[in-house]
């Protein structure tokens, strides 16, 4: 069985690459990151800007409330 060396070597030089350019793709999506990801997602809206969540504390039953969020899942088919 012969092994070639330049076979290995540009096996080697494309692993190199591929590991340099992953590495540098790495690094500006750690610079985007600010931008990508937003700070707080569960803070509380400024301005005039309403949080459109239900707590579930007005009354009704868990099952009640199952049955529906079951049904629009369902419905919507999310």
């Amino acid at each position: 069985m012969v092994i070639s060396l330049r076979k290995w070597l540009r096996s080697l030089k494309y692993l190199i690459a591929f590991i340099v350019l992953a590495y540098i793709m790495y690094r500006v999506l750690g610079l985007l990151e600010g931008y990508i990801f937003p700070m707080d997602k569960y803070r509380i809206p400024d301005g005039s800007a309403v949080k459109a969540f239900r707590s579930g504390t007005d009354g009704d039953s868990a099952v009640g409330v199952m049955s529906e969020r079951l049904k629009l899942f369902f419905w919507y088919g999310e």
